[in-house]
């Protein structure tokens, strides 16, 4: 079953913002969701749930090193993901 992966308008002008190493490892992120669902099973570095949010919201990180590049994503339902936020760590909306 593949899963629909949909960027919001922020997260669509994060991604045109990031070098060409990071827009091709969003690429391979985007890639992944729509096979596996948004169960990455540790492929991911630092992949995992974010606790203290509402809603299904995930995370992995696309860079290691300073500034670390982080991507956050949200179930919508059994089929559709969104990605809400590609950027730095540092700025991520998970607190």
């Amino acid at each position: 079953m593949d899963w629909t992966v949909t960027l919001t308008r922020a997260a669509a002008k994060q991604v045109a913002r990031l070098n060409p190493d990071l827009k091709a490892a969003v690429r391979l992120l985007v890639r992944d969701l729509q096979e596996q669902g948004a169960s990455l099973n540790g492929q991911w570095s630092n992949y995992g749930k974010l606790r203290g949010q509402r809603g299904d919201k995930r995370h992995c990180h696309l860079s290691k090193g300073r500034p670390t590049y982080v991507c956050c994503w949200q179930v919508i339902n059994k089929q559709n993901l969104e990605v809400y936020y590609v950027g730095t760590h540092e700025k991520a909306p998970y607190g």
